[in-house]
């Protein structure tokens, strides 16, 4: 796990005991960025070109080093600013020189339009310190009080160490009930006092004191533009992206035969998308080897031996011609399917890319593990379903190659979310709800009937988005709480058409939130009670919903990368990227809530980028059944699963309902009453919480830290 830290403390003097023992607190196997009272430190294994530091002082030119450097000596002076910029970014010294010129003004939201995905750290003077968010949330800030100050960084687990948080139960249970709803999340994180700054915030530190400010306003974000300007915009940002990664890979470290640019190429348009645009884009050269060729009878070396060949001293010896390399190949890694057959979004012979197709073997299914040793794997920042498939995505990735680029997020960024439609409603625009609505009448139609497809599912849709579009967002808020207090919680049984219409409304419940306890439900419900007494939301409810489903879809790939990412690997997500979300907002609502929009999007993508010979029935090949390999990992895992809840910390924190939850599991593991889409997403939730909550007792404290006052011993009781 890669993060940074640092802490900005109050106007404590040189010399207190109060600075001589902060002094003496540092990250282990930290390499300091920048010291004085507010340090700044990188922990993990970064990479050279992933530490970028710009220096200003007056009267002088900005100052770029790239890689970690010695602190500067010179001591600073309230007129010198620094930046440091952390992570994968595509822009040239220049522009970072730039930036932090234009940002002495109070200006921050040029620094994040770089291409890339990477965080910014911004220091003016001695006493003021700015980190900015990115717009999806994949790299989040995280700050705590601390010795009279601030401390911050881009871990949360980290902070809690520094200061001894303990658990917070109540936000584990708002994590379980409704995960994608920040009126029951709020800024928390699964440690108490320890705070999360919002996606597209930064966080200011001025003498120690925490202020957060939004660089980059959401309502004025959504406005649309037309779709073919629009598509333009998202074919530029997505390109940026993509290449800028390409052009930056680096040599391969692992094993022998990792190729140094790898890619999904899963049975989706996203991953296909990413795959052709970066098989598009050459690969930089790698450093030259001492192969000169030796030309017969010439002196070697600096000795005066060997036979002279007549050539004029002085003139240059030329190396063998070589025939030109054939361009180097990007590892395409698909995860076999057992299920029925499915075909791929892109043909596997494309030029450049070498195809390699994974095995399903049992060891790569979901929950292969947890019941064996549930404290083997790694210790995430933060619990996630991800947890329960890290051997899958392990064995994905360790195939791939040293940069491994992924489609994660395509969908959150791209998509309609079912909420929209009550967006066109308060637009005053209901004839474009004729396409989605009809196209999941037409897809309930095939799965139960005509009367339920034809009839029951338009109308139930569109009151669905009717009772959206007008009602207040306090009784909408009021009216979840009473839900969940009642226990009526949506089963993810159903329709599309059904399934659309439940999520319909402002706040929904995730899958987990049936087999919770009536204490945690009551706790969330409090919270969304709370939550209807603030103001409401300034954007639409559609563009509040979809924007937390991405922020939920960022969170989930962090834990992802803290869990499967190799050593020396690094995971890119371009669609996370700042620029491509911005890009994907200029699109208009009734374009993304087309049948199949996301599909025609990335084949406009790859149009504009110069692919047109992709067939016409691209993205509409049939898909293997994703729940498939969770349903056989629950029947193998069963023993295990059993040991694991036999006594789970979630029930022994008074979370959930354990006897429901082992019914579910046994449930689960009889292969002919195969559990819902909807009940394997709840208890990966739980188990995963489970094997993190196991994780994290088992860990020792201040294991990041050191210089940390020895933790208090209590007497023991007679």
């Amino acid at each position: 796990m890669r993060w940074l830290t640092g802490w900005s403390t109050g106007t404590s003097r040189a010399g207190t005991p109060a600075r001589e023992a902060l002094a003496a607190v540092a990250p282990i196997a930290a390499r300091p960025l920048w010291g004085g009272p507010n340090p700044l430190w990188a922990v993990g294994d970064w990479r050279p070109e992933e530490i970028r530091l710009v220096t200003l002082r007056p009267g002088a030119p900005a100052t770029v080093t790239t890689g970690p450097t010695a602190p500067d000596q010179v001591e600073d002076t309230p007129a010198t600013s620094r930046l440091a910029v952390l992570g994968h970014c595509g822009a040239t010294d220049a522009e970072l020189a730039a930036g932090l010129a234009a940002a002495r003004g109070g200006a921050v939201r040029h620094l994040t339009a770089w291409p890339g995905s990477h965080t910014v750290v911004l220091r003016t003077g001695t006493r003021s310190t700015l980190l900015l968010t990115d717009l999806a949330g994949a790299q989040p800030v995280f700050h705590t009080p601390w010795a009279g100050g601030t401390a911050y960084a881009t871990a949360a687990l980290p902070l809690a160490d520094l200061v001894g948080a303990r658990l917070d139960t109540g936000h584990l249970a708002a994590r379980l009930a409704c995960p994608e709803s920040p009126e029951a999340l709020g800024t928390g994180t699964p440690y108490l006092g320890v705070e999360r700054v919002p996606p597209g915030h930064v966080l200011a530190v001025r003498d120690g004191r925490p202020y957060l400010d939004a660089y980059d306003e959401t309502a004025g974000a959504d406005q649309a533009r037309g779709e073919a300007p629009a598509i333009r915009e998202l074919t530029r940002a997505l390109l940026e992206s993509v290449r800028s990664r390409v052009r930056t890979t680096v040599p391969a470290q692992g094993p022998d035969g990792r190729a140094r640019l790898g890619v999904d190429l899963s049975y989706g348009t996203a991953s296909a998308t990413v795959a052709l645009l970066a098989a598009a884009v050459p690969l930089p050269p790698t450093a030259p080897a001492a192969t000169t060729a030796a030309v017969p009878g010439a002196r070697t070396g600096g000795g005066r031996g060997g036979a002279r060949n007549g050539a004029v001293k002085g003139s240059w010896a030329r190396a063998a011609a070589r025939e030109p390399s054939a361009p180097e190949q990007l590892a395409a890694v698909t995860l076999g399917e057992t299920a029925a057959p499915a075909v791929l979004a892109l043909a596997p012979d494309t030029p450049r890319l070498r195809h390699t197709v994974l095995d399903p073997a049992p060891g790569t299914l979901p929950y292969a593990g947890p019941g064996a040793d549930p404290q083997a794997g790694r210790l995430t920042d933060e619990p996630g379903p991800e947890l329960v498939a890290a051997a899958r995505a392990e064995a994905r990735f360790d195939a791939g190659g040293t940069d491994h680029l992924t489609g994660y997020g395509a969908r959150q960024v791209l998509d309609g979310h079912p909420a929209r439609l009550a967006d066109l409603l308060r637009a005053g625009r209901p004839r474009e709800l004729l396409p989605p609505v009809a196209a999941l009448a037409g897809a309930d139609r095939a799965a139960v009937g005509v009367l339920a497809g034809a009839l029951r599912t338009p109308l139930t849709v569109v009151r669905a988005a009717h009772r959206l579009s007008r009602v207040r967002y306090a009784e909408a808020l009021d009216e979840a709480a009473a839900r969940l207090t009642a226990r009526h919680v949506p089963d993810g049984a159903g329709t599309a058409g059904h399934r659309s219409a439940v999520d319909l409304a402002w706040c929904v419940p995730g899958p987990a939130a049936r087999w919770l306890s009536d204490e945690a439900l009551s706790s969330v419900a409090l919270r969304l009670r709370l939550a209807a007494r603030r103001p409401a939301p300034e954007d639409r409810p559609g563009a509040h919903r979809a924007r937390h489903a991405l922020y939920r879809q960022a969170r989930s790939f962090r834990t992802l990368v803290h869990a499967a990412e190799q050593p020396g690997q690094r995971l890119h997500a371009p669609f996370l990227d700042n620029q491509v979300v911005r890009a994907a907002r200029l699109l208009p609502d009734d374009v993304r809530l087309q049948p199949g929009a996301r599909h025609a999007l990335l084949r406009a993508v790859l149009t504009g980028a110069g692919r047109t010979d992709l067939p016409p029935d691209w993205g509409r090949g049939p898909r293997p059944d994703r729940t498939a390999p969770a349903r056989e990992g629950l029947r193998l895992a069963a023993d295990g699963l059993a040991e694991l809840f036999d006594a789970p910390l979630l029930a022994e924190a008074g979370l959930i309902d354990l006897p429901a939850v082992r019914a579910r599991l046994a449930h689960g593991a009889d292969p002919d009453t195969p559990l819902s889409p909807a009940d394997l997403a709840g208890l990966a939730e739980l188990v995963s919480t489970e094997l993190w909550l196991r994780r994290l007792r088992a860990r020792r404290h201040g294991a990041c830290w050191t210089g940390l006052p020895q933790p208090r011993q209590h007497a023991l009781t007679p």
